[in-house]
């Protein structure tokens, strides 16, 4: 048996930037535990493998891998994925319905790239700016004291540290220290934000996750938006766009558009998009054994 794969290269107007990812077709039959180890056989932040619907209110269903451990949502990998399949006239473009484990997110489709909704919603505990920032190598009088650190999401969890503009290029992932703050989230996200720019230099670590340092990351911009909105950093009603600049220190300048819909000061909707570009296409020849189905370990969602 073999399965067709593209990859493709998500948050860019060109190809070898953004954020690559694989896409894995006819993948009905793999167990978790195979797809996990062609996941790791890629070792790309993430590889998707577009399933049947198990609702009728879904288009279709994507399972989400990174090298080590299943996602239940992620945002480059639901834009790239629905943009292949609806190159692929496997699905239509225009509005779509993705089933993932975030739930049913709505996806807009389009010839050059896609928008996907976020998960709902969360706001969680704030931490110690001077523990996070000595995590990526930064010192206490680096973070932005405009926000407390803490915990937000929009379809899975992370860390976020508001920093200076110029303490952004300087920090260094410490993989012990970020697993040891990071912990069952999916990573720390240390940032300046520009708010009346509406403009965000991004960058996020994700050692736990099998991935150092991620080129872009749309589930962290959705969730940058719940936690500016908690923070009061956007207008307590109203939407509210930002553009998040990402991925330049590691080779892979990515841009991602993102929006949050606010509603007395809380998030109450979510959104990221930006555009795909084609890499390549081949054929996985060989797959690896089928071990016993596993359970799903994805971080705090």
């Amino acid at each position: 048996m073999s399965l067709p794969f593209d990859i493709v290269d998500v948050f860019t107007d060109r190809a070898y930037a953004g954020n690559p990812l694989a896409v894995v077709h006819d993948a009905h039959t793999l167990t978790a535990g195979q797809m996990q180890a062609i996941a790791a056989e890629f070792g790309l932040s993430e590889t998707v493998f577009p399933l049947p619907p198990t609702t009728s209110e879904a288009t279709y269903r994507l399972r989400i891998f990174t090298p080590t451990r299943e996602l239940p949502f992620a945002g480059h990998p639901s834009i790239g994925a629905a943009w292949v399949l609806a190159r692929n006239e496997l699905i239509p473009g225009g509005e779509v319905v993705q089933e993932c484990g975030a739930g049913l997110l709505s996806v807009e489709v389009d010839g050059g790239g896609a928008r996907v909704t976020g998960g709902p919603p969360v706001v969680g505990e704030e931490l110690d700016a001077a523990l996070l920032a000595a995590a990526v190598g930064l010192d206490p009088y680096d973070v932005d004291g405009a926000a407390a650190p803490g915990v937000a999401g929009a379809g899975v969890n992370y860390l976020f540290l508001l920093v200076r503009p110029d303490a952004v290029g300087r920090a260094v992932c410490d993989v012990p220290a970020v697993r040891a703050v990071t912990e069952d989230l999916t990573g720390l996200v240390v940032c300046a934000v520009d708010p009346p720019a509406r403009d965000v230099h991004l960058r996020m670590f994700a050692p736990g996750s099998g991935v150092d340092e991620d080129p872009a990351t749309g589930s962290a911009a959705v969730a940058l938006g719940v936690f500016l909105a908690d923070r009061g950093l956007v207008a307590a009603d109203g939407p509210h766009g930002f553009v998040v600049h990402q991925g330049a220190e590691i080779g892979r300048p990515s841009t991602l558009h993102a929006w949050v819909r606010t509603e007395s000061g809380a998030a109450v909707a979510t959104w990221v998009g930006g555009a795909v570009q084609p890499v390549a296409r081949g054929e996985l020849v060989a797959l690896p054994d089928a071990p016993d189905a596993r359970p799903v370990t994805w971080p705090n969602a």
